[in-house]
């Protein structure tokens, strides 16, 4: 059974990092996927980028299956959005954004490539939740949190409510 990690939360200065490309999968990367899953299924939660647990490396686990259905763990190393079409707006929350969800214009459907937890190259054409939650994990990837998507007002409201919170 592998451990669950922290994940960090807004406006812990972990998540605006820019990550480093993942340059070798060894027994290391391994141990964090599995942890990382572990973590996001825990949390409940739908896609978990490795900065969000302190780790600023290029690396996401997502998982878009709805309760109930059988776990279908994606992992991409090093990913990249090499195609982007048309436009959705999608209400998006986040691990690391608690108690806040907003909607988001995102691009309906994505081409992404990276590698696999072996390796091997991956080519995901996504769309709706899928290329949502691939769009909102590589920006995580990129220091970009989805509340920098979202009006000015808006994002200050949610400020108010974290201080009011914290105190």
């Amino acid at each position: 059974m592998t451990e669950q990690m922290k994940i960090y939360t807004y406006p812990d200065p972990v998540l605006r990092s820019v990550c480093k490309p993942v340059e070798n999968i060894d027994e290391n990367i391994q141990k964090l996927i599995d942890s990382m899953a572990e973590t996001m299924y825990a949390a409940p939660g739908i896609g978990l980028a490795a900065t969000q647990v302190g780790v600023p490396i290029r690396l996401l686990v997502y998982d878009i299956h709805e309760e109930g259905d059988k776990r279908n763990l994606s992992v991409v190393i090093n990913p990249e959005i090499v195609l982007a079409e048309d436009s959705i707006v999608f209400s998006e929350a986040c691990l690391s954004v608690p108690d806040f969800s907003a909607d988001v214009v995102r691009k309906a459907r994505v081409k992404v490539k990276g590698v696999d937890r072996e390796g091997n190259p991956l080519d995901i054409e996504a769309e709706d939740l899928e290329a949502v939650c691939l769009q909102h994990e590589i920006d995580h990837l990129n220091g970009v949190l989805y509340i920098d998507h979202i009006s000015s007002l808006k994002r200050s409201l949610y400020k108010k409510k974290l201080k009011k919170m914290a105190k």
